[in-house]
């Protein structure tokens, strides 16, 4: 199967349209086509209807298999660009909201006086990007966050050779308004509020979902959704009595109008890992050692 005749099939499908996807590849519509039918004559199946343009059955499946085969062709590619490279000039980190703090300032400050000349370019992306990002070559390494058990590494998709370290560990709590009938508790159980109102953030927090099967329960219904990564907005919405919701129990600390009960059960902490492929020496690799194994806690 000829990878460039499957991003463009892949193309075509998105765009349900052979001469706008030849306009966006920069090819012309007749050649778009040729890739088309070869790839068609490839695998012996019709993969797309041509009037109105779309998968058939068989194009809706290879469909399924694309996106990853295509993110490991680009994450090969990477890989060994990164091992046969030089140093880059510029540093590209990308990182969760939660994950950038003063001791990755102190990190990326070494760095810098190390590599005097190195551009240090911070991205600030929701979880579920980053890994791909790194296995591509798009950022050079990320600092990503989430909710896992003690000692457990975070759930990460599977899109290459990515190596992953632990960084931080801290406690997670319940974010309460102060008003809040459980908010003199010393500790409480998840399940116990899965019929409380719920703010639903993925970019900053555990998903309604991630609670509901964190805790093995029904509810964690979302009153209201938060899509923003910052994470003062979303305090001001708990404190006003919009929802719930679990962080770490340091960004909790002094929030106004809000009061933080550590969760109790389950057994949680909130994760912050450093992930990245190969790294030859650089700025890049030099980052990765000063915040391998706990060195920089993250906050």
């Amino acid at each position: 199967m000829d990878p460039q005749q499957l991003r463009t099939f892949v193309t075509v499908a998105r765009l349900a349209s052979f001469s706008e996807a030849a306009r966006e590849l920069g090819y012309t519509q007749s050649a778009v086509s040729q890739q088309i039918a070869a790839l068609e004559t490839d695998l012996g199946a019709a993969l797309l209807h041509r009037r109105p343009v779309g998968p058939t059955e068989a194009g809706a499946r290879l469909l399924e298999h694309a996106a990853p085969l295509l993110l490991r062709l680009d994450a090969a590619r990477a890989d060994v660009a990164r091992l046969a490279g030089t140093p880059s000039a510029r540093l590209l980190l990308g990182a969760t909201p939660l994950a950038v703090g003063a001791a990755l300032g102190r990190a990326l400050g070494e760095v810098r006086r190390s590599y005097p000349g190195v551009e240090l370019v911070v991205r600030v992306l929701a979880q579920d990007a980053l890994p791909a990002l790194v296995a591509t070559g798009e950022v050079d390494l990320a600092l990503i966050d989430g909710l896992a058990a003690p000692s457990d590494p975070l759930p990460l998709p599977e899109v290459g050779p990515l190596s992953t370290v632990a960084v931080d560990e801290q406690p997670v709590a319940v974010a309460l308004p102060a008003g809040h009938p459980l908010a003199g508790r010393t500790g409480i159980a998840l399940a116990d509020l899965s019929a409380a109102r719920w703010l639903d953030a993925p970019d900053l927090a555990p998903t309604t979902a991630r609670l509901r099967a964190t805790a093995g329960v029904e509810g964690f219904r979302p009153a209201t959704r938060y899509r923003g990564t910052d994470v003062h907005g979303l305090l001001a919405l708990v404190a006003t009595g919009h929802g719930l919701t679990v962080l770490p129990a340091s960004v909790l600390a002094g929030a106004p109008g809000v009061v933080a009960v550590p969760v109790g059960a389950p057994r949680l902490v909130h994760r912050t890992e450093l992930v990245h492929g190969s790294l030859p020496e650089g700025p890049a690799a030099l980052l990765a050692s000063l915040l391998d194994g706990g060195s920089a806690a993250a906050g």
